[in-house]
């Protein structure tokens, strides 16, 4: 996918994927995709992946004679009540696949998605979800990747799209600019002095400065969909600290990362840092894949 479609496919009937397991907190992410599909007026293709048995109704069924066919399509019935009383136009699909990521990848390719939905609402079930399916779909999937922690109360209103300047981060950019067109967005550059251990910035003296002075020119050189409205800013601090303070300030709802960059923003989206990262912000986050970096 090259930047020119991840950028502006949204606004002409957008595709989405929710991927959900229909535990506690998934209704965020269904009504979520719901909102965004119908905003985007786009199609909803629903999800669940994993073991047909993890569930009593299931493991009964299952006893009581049901084959892998009856299993699937019990669980696919299963979601679409769950969809229907939501309120959700979607088509619904069941893998039962060991590999949830392999498995929302496949999905995602075969069902044309642009966007991958996925709930992270709870401590537990978003440490859960990262270090199983989220942490590993953030460096594979083709697709932006929404995380869903937020219960949705309308469109989003307040976006910030994180940056460092990085080729990356302007996919990300374009992205958010094309998924949410006439929308404001908070471009907020991050300098940290010894980067959270990480390659050191290449500004030299002060840091602050060069990065107000790169900023504009970063904005200036990105082609931007016309009538983009972007208002930059620069952070001092840790990535972690600074973002989610910025969040909380100005009330933010949603974030967008790009999952590489010149400072290694990859092991701020993957590892550690991510765990960190995404249960301080208070927010729902879109990761942006760079398809240079998988040679696509």
């Amino acid at each position: 996918m090259n930047e020119l479609k991840q950028s502006s496919r949204a606004g002409a009937a957008a595709r989405l994927l929710l991927a959900t397991d229909l535990g506690p907190g998934c209704d965020r992410a269904m009504d979520r995709a719901a909102q965004l599909t119908g905003e985007w007026g786009g199609e909803l293709t629903a999800l669940i992946v994993g073991n047909l048995l993890s569930s009593p109704e299931r493991i009964l069924a299952w006893a009581e004679g049901a084959d892998e066919k009856a299993l699937t399509e019990a669980v696919r019935q299963q979601l679409m009540r769950e969809l229907k009383a939501a309120g959700v136009d979607a088509q619904a699909r069941v893998v039962n696949h060991a590999d949830k990521a392999a498995a929302i990848r496949e999905t995602a390719q075969a069902v044309g998605a642009d966007v991958i939905v996925c709930g992270a609402s709870g401590r537990g079930l978003l440490e859960r979800v990262l270090g199983s399916t989220v942490e590993r779909l953030a460096g594979t999937a083709a697709q932006p990747l929404l995380l869903v922690r937020r219960r949705p109360a309308g469109p989003y209103r307040k976006i910030a799209v994180a940056t460092d300047c990085s080729a990356s981060s302007r996919q990300a950019l374009l992205s958010a600019a094309g998924l949410f067109p006439q929308r404001e967005l908070d471009l907020c550059h991050v300098v940290t002095p010894l980067m959270s251990g990480l390659a050191a910035p290449r500004h030299g003296g002060d840091s602050v400065d060069m990065a107000q002075t790169e900023l504009p020119e970063f904005i200036a050189a990105t082609q931007l969909p016309a009538g983009s409205r972007i208002k930059p800013s620069v952070q001092r601090g840790s990535v972690e600290t600074a973002l989610t303070n910025y969040v909380r300030r100005h009330d933010v709802e949603l974030v967008v990362l790009g999952s590489h960059g010149r400072s290694g923003l990859l092991d701020l989206l993957i590892g550690s840092t991510a765990m960190k990262l995404l249960e301080w912000l208070p927010c729902d986050v879109l990761l942006v894949p760079d398809s240079r970096a998988r040679g696509t």
